[in-house]
């Protein structure tokens, strides 16, 4: 007996199954959910189960990725996913966006501008000129999210404070290439600073998981950087 022919689509528990390894909280409700919301179109069988390809099973991996890692709103990632799905490469951490008005940065956070301003009283967003940067919606939605926690602007200045001795020791390990004033070691200091920026973070994720762990609060690893804080945006957690 011949075998038979692997199916060109999944099912929806089957589609739960396939993710729920990278996305603990991911449900069949939130799948609907996003579904209602116009951001996956599966197909229909003849007797309305859904049917989704390998398509619609990047595209979910993509929406729940923007969510978790960006805390971008649905709104935003809908954006981003027309005409076509972004690829999840090394600018889907944000920096993919172009500079933003202001109203443009407020209507894409979801937040007020009085929310905005105290952002900006505490240096955790600078304005370039009459635009903002690429990070700043970043900076924006997570500022927000903690907000659900109780964590208020003026709370952050230790991150910012934090993230400014760590420049600090970057630039201290790539002064002497600097000092060589030609555009090759720039570009070296350049790679370098990134890569020891990469390697904090991952040294701080840890020592952060490993803190945790000291206090007694259950739970998963954190993961990468900026994982683990759950569903801080858009959407339901169902």
């Amino acid at each position: 007996m011949s075998a038979q022919p692997a199916r060109a689509y999944l099912g929806i528990g089957e589609v739960l199954v396939r993710l729920q390894d990278e996305f603990p909280d991911v449900s069949l409700s939130k799948i609907r959910f996003l579904e209602s919301e116009g951001l996956i179109e599966p197909a229909r069988s003849p007797s309305g189960y859904r049917r989704f390809d390998e398509a619609d099973v990047e595209r979910l991996r993509y929406i729940l990725t923007a969510q978790r890692d960006q805390y971008l709103p649905l709104r935003v990632i809908k954006e981003r996913l027309l005409p076509s799905m972004p690829e999840m490469d090394g600018e889907a951490g944000g920096h993919a966006a172009g500079p933003m008005t202001r109203r443009q940065l407020l209507a894409a956070a979801e937040i007020d501008d009085g929310q905005l301003a105290e952002l900006e009283t505490f240096g955790l967003i600078r304005r370039l000129g009459r635009v903002y940067g690429p990070d700043a919606l970043q900076v924006a939605c997570a500022a927000a999210a903690l907000g659900r926690f109780g964590v208020q602007p003026r709370h952050l200045r230790a991150v910012k404070a934090a993230v400014e001795r760590e420049m600090s020791f970057i630039e201290q390990v790539v002064a002497p290439t600097l000092r060589q004033r030609n555009p090759e070691a720039r570009e070296q200091a350049g790679r370098t600073a990134r890569e020891i920026a990469e390697l904090t973070m991952r040294l701080h994720g840890a020592l952060i998981e490993a803190a945790l762990a000291e206090a007694g609060f259950p739970g998963d690893c954190l993961g990468p950087p900026g994982a683990g804080y759950g569903n801080p945006a858009g959407g339901a957690s169902a």
